[in-house]
């Protein structure tokens, strides 16, 4: 069982990273020269809203709030500065959640 996790970026010029299985997305792309922007990192500005596929865990019920405000006909809609990874996934970032 491999202890980190490949997040890859569809659709974008960048490729894809090896980071930490429990790592914080948000403060590892930061230093990765990210694809996705970064607002308030608190989960309520929305800029990092992102589509994602692979088995994350469910939004808590923050996250949850904001996204059925900026995404709700979204089931992949998740904001990146909220996810902590726990297995390989493609990210595609949805540009400013306004």
């Amino acid at each position: 069982m491999s202890d980190t996790v490949e997040v890859a970026f569809p659709g974008s010029s960048h490729g894809a990273v090896r980071l930490n299985k429990g790592d914080n997305l948000s403060e590892q792309l930061t230093v990765q020269n990210s694809p996705v922007l970064f607002g308030c990192r608190t989960g309520i500005c929305a800029t990092c809203l992102s589509e994602v596929e692979g088995a994350i865990p469910p939004p808590d019920r923050d996250e949850a709030e904001v996204l059925e405000i900026f995404a709700p006909e979204n089931p992949r809609a998740r904001l990146a500065c909220q996810l902590q990874l726990t297995a390989d996934i493609r990210l595609k970032w949805l540009g400013n959640g306004g």
